[in-house]
C-alpha cells in the first residue's frame, strides 16, 4: 500500500476528527482507515490521535505533519481534477450564506452559472445553521462573517463590509451631522437582534464607550430595517453594500464617514475534504472572480 494513501486517509482523519467519517468520505471501511492511521504512526515513530469515545483528537506531530502535506495533498487533487471531462461541470451546487447578503450580493450575479448548466441551490440562515450545513456536508460552499477554522475549513477573503449608522433625511436633518449619544438615544433604535452585533462597533467608534442601547425593535433581516429606518421609524447600522443604493438616491442618510467606518470580513468557505469536484472548483472560483475588486 501506498504512503500516499496512508497519507491521504490521516488528512481526512485530521479534518474531520474522526476515523469513521474519514473512512465514508474516501470510500473504505473503517478498520481499513485504521490500519491506514497505525502503518502511519509506525512510519513516523509517534502517535498521531488521541482516541476518544466519540471521534479523536489530533496530536501535535499530527498538527505538524498536516501543515507539512496538507497543501500539497489538495494541490495535488485540485490539479488532477482539473484533467477530468469538462462535462463534469454539470450538476448541483448547494450554498449557504446570510439571506441578506445572497439577496443584496449573491443572487443577481449567478446567472452565468445557470446558462452554463449548472444547478443552484441556496440555504439561508445563521452562523450556527450555516457552518452546520457546511460541515453536514449539505451545503458546498458557505458564506460567513466569522473567520472559519482552517483546521477543517478553506477559505478565501470575499468581501470588505463596513458598518454605517443611517437614518432618513429628516431625522438626519433634525440631529444635526455629529448628534451627541443622549440625542441619538432618543430616537428609536431598530436592530438586527438584542445583543447589537452591528450597533456595538459603530456606537463605540462614534462615542468611544459601549452602547448601553435597547432596541425598539429587532427585526433578523436587514432589508426590512433599511425599509423602516427609510420610513423614518427610527435609526439603525447597516453594512455599506445593503445600503449603497438606498444612500445614493437619497432615501437614507450616513453619519458614519465611509473612511472612518468599522468593518469586518466575509469569507467564502469550503470543506478541504469536499474541494476534490470540477464543479465545486468551478463555483468556487467563480464565486471568488465576482468580489475580486471588493476586497481591500
Amino acid at each position: 500500500m501506498s504512503h500516499l494513501d496512508h497519507l491521504r486517509t490521516f488528512i481526512e482523519a485530521y479534518r474531520l476528527q474522526s476515523f469513521s467519517r474519514a473512512a465514508q468520505a474516501l470510500g473504505m471501511t473503517q478498520p481499513g482507515a485504521s490500519l491506514h492511521i497505525q502503518a502511519l504512526e509506525a512510519f513516523v515513530g509517534k502517535p498521531l490521535f488521541v482516541r476518544r469515545s466519540r471521534g479523536v483528537t489530533a496530536t501535535e506531530a499530527a498538527d505538524e505533519l498536516a501543515r507539512a502535506i496538507g497543501p500539497m495533498l489538495d494541490g495535488l487533487e485540485m490539479r488532477m481534477a482539473s484533467y477530468r471531462q469538462s462535462d463534469e461541470l454539470s450538476g448541483t451546487v448547494h450554498i449557504a450564506g446570510p439571506s441578506d447578503f445572497i439577496h443584496g450580493k449573491l443572487a443577481s450575479g449567478l446567472a452565468p452559472l445557470l446558462e452554463q448548466g449548472l444547478q443552484i441551490r441556496l440555504h439561508t440562515g445563521n452562523r450556527e445553521r450555516i457552518y452546520s450545513l457546511l460541515d453536514s456536508s449539505t451545503a458546498d460552499l458557505a458564506i460567513t462573517a466569522s473567520l472559519p477554522d482552517e483546521h477543517a475549513h478553506g477559505f478565501a477573503r470575499l468581501l470588505t463590509e463596513r458598518f454605517l449608522l443611517v437614518l432618513a433625511p429628516e431625522l438626519a436633518r433634525k440631529l444635526g451631522k455629529r448628534p451627541s449619544a443622549e440625542a441619538l438615544a432618543a430616537v428609536p433604535l431598530i436592530a438586527f437582534d438584542e445583543d447589537l452585533p452591528l450597533i456595538r462597533p459603530v456606537w463605540t467608534a462614534l462615542f468611544q464607550f459601549a452602547p448601553t442601547l435597547q432596541a425598539a425593535l429587532t427585526i433578523a433581516d436587514l432589508r426590512i430595517i433599511q425599509d423602516l429606518v427609510v420610513q423614518g421609524q427610527g435609526w439603525s447600522v447597516l453594512p455599506d453594500y445593503q445600503c449603497r443604493e438606498a444612500l445614493e438616491a437619497g432615501r437614507l442618510v450616513s453619519l458614519t464617514p465611509l473612511e472612518e467606518a468599522p468593518s469586518n470580513e466575509l469569507y467564502l468557505v469550503w470543506n478541504k475534504t469536499a474541494m476534490r469536484s470540477p464543479r465545486l472548483i468551478h463555483v468556487r472560483d467563480f464565486l471568488l472572480g465576482m468580489f475580486a475588486n471588493s476586497v481591500h
